[in-house]
């Protein structure tokens, strides 16, 4: 789930309200039948994506992800989760293909509660659905409980990238993110990731504005270097793991990615993407996105010394990181989150940026429901 730049000064760009998007969004749900408060956190994490700079899990995955799982009967919008088994400190939900959106987000906030007792909760959730930016669950965990907070899901049974060495795709870009309060004057340490190069959205994005990709991000069959994004959905393209190649760093990433299998699919036993099914096509993408797996966790300092402690030592580790004397002057040293804040700051107060096409599909899903379009601030260009 890298972080693609928002693109908020090009000429073409418009910005909307942020209240008004999430009120837009809240009421897609609620017309399809998600219970209200549900709808609006979903919204919420959805829009985080605009918000925050990660377009390529934003608004436009409402048209392309989002409704199309309703369409299908893959998502099911008045899901309740179910608890199979709870030892206090530990939990394990059946979300019956509830909404990933806000099924992530629950069961983060049943992690904290539970890490303020026993000073770490876990919620393990199999059969749930896509959720969206890791880092707005974990983020938003962190800054309310005073917790570490970390969130990882498997892909279901999608396999759309190779094992280093391997013909046949077998995994999912298994995205994860940990979040950590940085102190009162610091945003959160926020890290969210793919295990692959990029995430298969940033890639898609690309090729709807009809851009190369740099060499790094797919490969063909024969492990040859791709440019063109339109080659992952043919299926003439697998995404590479974070760290390049083998000889780059590639089992780093794919590590990571079997790391994310076992915690968050094979421990609460959801679909699982490496299977011996994925030998029967050519080699190329297989199954889909169903039963995904999720791990929510959190680690609750202040349940085992006094949080004032660690919320003073943590501000500051973060503000040695961002006092370093950075290389070229002018360009300070960060950490992860920090970038995501600003840019959600900025969007807040000037409204969020959207690409002229996202605010077209904006506006054809309002009129299909009879809703109010998100108007475009004053002074932007439609």
């Amino acid at each position: 789930m890298t972080t693609t730049l928002p693109d908020a000064a090009a000429p073409t760009a418009v910005r909307v309200p942020y209240d008004s998007l999430l009120g837009f969004a809240t009421e897609v749900f609620a017309a399809r039948g998600v219970p209200r408060p549900r709808a609006g956190a979903a919204a919420e994490a959805l829009v985080y994506g605009d918000l925050a700079g990660m377009r390529s899990h934003g608004l436009a995955n409402l048209t392309r992800l989002y409704l199309p799982l309703f369409d299908d009967g893959r998502a099911v919008p008045d899901a309740e989760p179910e608890v199979l088994a709870d030892r206090g400190a530990a939990v394990l939900w059946d979300a019956h293909k509830g909404l990933g959106l806000w099924v992530a987000g629950e069961a983060m906030e049943l992690a904290a509660r539970r890490a303020a007792e026993y000073g770490v909760g876990l919620v393990s959730v199999r059969d749930a659905t896509h959720f969206g930016c890791a880092g707005h669950h974990t983020e938003r965990t962190a800054r309310r409980h005073d917790v570490v907070a970390v969130l990882a899901s498997n892909c279901g049974r999608q396999r759309i990238a190779r094992p280093p060495g391997g013909r046949v795709a077998m995994l999912g870009t298994n995205p994860m993110s940990v979040a950590a309060p940085a102190g009162p004057d610091l945003p959160p340490y926020v890290l969210d990731m793919s295990t692959t190069a990029v995430p298969t959205g940033k890639i898609r994005e690309a090729a709807r504005a009809g851009r190369e990709i740099p060499e790094g991000w797919l490969q063909d069959a024969e492990d040859r270097p791709v440019t063109d994004p339109g080659a992952l959905d043919r299926g003439e393209g697998f995404p590479l793991w974070l760290g390049g190649r083998p000889e780059t760093g590639a089992y780093k990433g794919y590590g990571l990615a079997l790391l994310v299998e076992v915690l968050a699919a094979l421990v609460p036993g959801a679909g699982l993407g490496p299977a011996t099914e994925a030998y029967a096509g050519t080699g190329g993408p297989s199954g889909r996105d169903d039963d995904i797996g999720f791990l929510a966790l959190a680690v609750a300092p202040g349940a085992l010394r006094p949080v004032a402690d660690f919320l003073g030592e943590s501000a500051g580790l973060f503000q040695a990181l961002v006092d370093c004397p950075p290389v070229r002057p002018g360009t300070p040293v960060s950490y992860p989150g920090a970038r995501e804040a600003t840019l959600a700051v900025d969007a807040r107060r000037a409204g969020v940026p959207l690409t002229p096409e996202l605010y077209a599909e904006i506006r054809a899903v309002a009129a299909e429901l009879g809703l109010p379009t998100p108007a475009i601030l004053e002074g932007e260009n439609a």
